[in-house]
């Protein structure tokens, strides 16, 4: 397929992903809010009537009326709103750019040799029995015994997922871990949803539809993946946007931060949860600000500095010295298949992120980006296709610390 209109797809994919995800984490928040927020009905006659809790609000210019059922209705309402189709097109969407993006391109963004040599067929299936597998693995906990204690599931979920992201982390390339350990996430959530979620409330619907009891067990299913759900939410975010930062994914320890960061989302969102309820306590949003500044510290780059030694190999300066014109043929050699103005590396119709690296010019406005992304983990070049040696490495680091000036000189380089 012409690599023009898989650019096209991939927008029109992550356009979607992301509209289609804004309604569904936007609803499932609110009716999370709106659930810890409702009181008992003022008026008896509701009561009697079945009605469970209340919330009045005002919005748009409006007031509003919840009311939710302890069960359900006596009667059903000729119109019944459901929310499903938000949570199936987020998933169907991001499937999409999963197939179209590390499936299809597997070569280039989920295979790193350095971690693993696997052929595309094998990466793949790794991916989808991952997804599968962690699906069925979760569904089996929360209906076994274990499903009934909240807290110790939520120990053995961490620590299975701790699994995941170490395993994922030691076959794939950072990107393609972390995606598939947010597409596991996410195929939980909405699995959560179309196998239980839903069906419940389909079996409730039709029992009060024919007069019969209402099994309140669906209902308690429900609320229980739904909660699951609400936690989960914010990794799956975090996932979606950390391809923006290798400075996570690119670390020797990425299983670790994912985990950290995972974690600190949950959290956040366990402080917003008890906040519903007029509960401000404050530590778990306390143990996540922590967890995330002990991973900023801890990942923080080591300097690369210039000393005296003996020259750097590959030098093709003079001797004992390297210079810019150094720092420019490495570029050059090692970067320029795919951030060129018209790139040589298939799969690639224009320059990754819009960024050319040729010119003197664009190397040295770039040099923060160059260190991101080549020095201060080993993401770029992209799989390493063009075997940039860790002496390079080292001189890009060193270059871009001395001021990245396009008159420097300096001795051989070591890292400390």
């Amino acid at each position: 397929m012409s690599g023009y209109w898989i650019e096209w797809l991939s927008l029109l994919g992550r356009w979607l992903h992301f509209i289609v995800g804004i309604a569904w984490i936007g609803s499932s928040f609110y009716f999370v809010w709106l659930d810890n927020h409702l009181t008992p009905p003022k008026n008896s006659d509701d009561a009697d009537k079945g009605v469970g809790g209340e919330l009045w609000s005002v919005h748009g210019g409006g007031f509003y009326h919840a009311q939710k059922y302890r069960v359900a209705p006596s009667k059903l309402p000729e119109t019944l709103h459901w929310f499903k189709w938000e949570a199936y097109t987020t998933w169907l969407s991001g499937m999409f750019l999963l197939v179209l993006i590390y499936w299809y391109g597997a070569s280039l963004y989920l295979i790193d040799p350095a971690q693993a040599a696997l052929s595309p067929p094998a990466a793949v299936g790794i991916g989808a029995a991952t997804i599968i597998g962690g699906w069925l693995v979760y569904d089996l906990l929360c209906r076994s015994p274990l499903g009934k204690q909240m807290g110790l599931l939520s120990v053995v979920l961490l620590l299975l997922l701790t699994a995941a992201a170490y395993g994922l982390c030691q076959v794939f390339s950072g990107r393609g871990a972390y995606i598939h350990f947010g597409a596991l996430i996410g195929t939980i959530m909405v699995a959560n949803v179309f196998f239980v979620i839903i069906p419940g409330q389909k079996r409730m619907v039709a029992a009060a539809a024919s007069g019969d009891p209402v099994n309140p067990e669906d209902g308690l299913r429900a609320k229980q993946r739904s909660v699951h759900n609400t936690y989960f939410t914010l990794p799956v975010l975090f996932v979606m946007i950390s391809n923006h930062y290798a400075m996570t994914y690119g670390h020797a320890y990425n299983w670790a931060i994912l985990i950290a960061i995972s974690l600190a989302g949950a959290l956040i969102r366990v402080y917003f949860v008890n906040l519903h309820f007029g509960r401000n306590n404050p530590w778990p949003i306390v143990v996540a600000g922590v967890l995330l500044a002990t991973v900023a510290a801890a990942i923080a780059p080591k300097p690369v500095t210039a000393t005296p030694a003996a020259p750097v190999p590959n030098d093709n300066s003079s001797a004992g010295t390297v210079n810019f014109e150094t720092v420019v043929g490495i570029v050059r050699e090692r970067c320029g298949s795919c951030h060129a103005a018209v790139p040589t590396q298939p799969g690639f119709i224009s320059p990754p992120g819009g960024v050319v690296l040729y010119e003197t010019a664009d190397i040295q406005r770039q040099a923060t980006l160059i260190h991101q992304q080549s020095v201060a983990s080993n993401i770029m070049p992209i799989g390493n296709l063009t075997n940039m040696q860790q002496a390079e490495r080292d001189l890009l680091g060193a270059w871009i610390d001395a001021g990245a000036r396009t008159d420097w000189t300096s001795a051989a380089i070591v890292r400390d």
